[in-house]
């Protein structure tokens, strides 16, 4: 660990994580031995080549995956212990998620998809209802509240994903190729108003992408090559 940071700031921890795959009853290497650390207020791009291991060492990060061998810390809790009731939990309450096909519910409006996780977190209805009218408000968003996925275009879908992530007030936001669904003009307005959250309310941010746009804006760059970290350059702040 960095003699810099404070172990109240590193809050993914990654420790000799591996994840290998059955293909055909033969093994597949996606992720050898990793050592990583997150730390609070990290805006980080996951960037390789496909097969690189960046979609997978995300999943591990997110809970969706678990590691075949070593472990993973959300915080003080080592996730890769917990059954998965109690995985479940962690990834509700801690994690938010910004899945590359958005994943928003067809027959819900904008304001219910960004209320939904809220709700699973048996947040209240007038806080729930208040939270997700300002996220929606501030990824420009307002007056748009009633309408459902279908009405919106992918841009607009986008946001309304990243409001639903942020409004759950996860100790970490992990977005699965953000902009590969957007237009350019799109896809940098979301990049900006991602980078916006991460600078002034904190959030912290952890990109799997190939777009260079994205790695332009990242603070951290980690480059994975055939399954290993090949560098991880923190960039001079702006």
């Amino acid at each position: 660990m960095d003699a810099n940071v404070k172990p109240a700031d590193v809050i993914v921890r990654v420790e000799h994580a591996t994840k290998v795959y059955q293909r055909d009853s033969i093994p597949v290497v996606a992720l050898k031995p990793t050592d990583l650390e997150i730390r609070r207020g990290d805006f980080v791009a996951l960037v390789g080549p496909s097969g690189s291991g960046k979609t997978t060492l995300l999943n591990l990060i997110g809970g969706l995956d678990r590691p075949t061998e070593g472990r993973i810390w959300i915080g003080d809790v080592d996730i890769t212990a917990l059954d998965a009731k109690a995985l479940a939990e962690v990834r509700l309450r801690q994690i938010g998620f910004v899945f590359q096909e958005y994943n928003l519910v067809p027959v819900l409006s904008a304001l219910e998809n960004v209320e939904y996780v809220m709700l699973l977190q048996r947040v209240g209805d007038a806080e729930r209802r208040a939270r997700a009218m300002q996220q929606l408000a501030e990824l420009g968003l307002a007056g748009l509240e009633d309408r459902r996925p279908n009405e919106l275009s992918g841009g607009q879908q986008q946001r309304v994903a990243v409001a639903r992530a942020i409004a759950a007030r996860p100790v970490i936001v992990l977005p699965d190729e953000p902009t590969a669904n957007l237009d350019s003009a799109s896809g940098s307005a979301l990049m900006d108003m991602m980078l916006r959250l991460n600078e002034e309310e904190g959030t912290t941010f952890v990109f799997s992408t190939h777009d260079p746009m994205v790695v332009e804006r990242a603070r951290r760059v980690i480059r994975l090559r055939d399954g290993s970290i090949e560098s991880d350059e923190q960039k001079v702040a702006r």
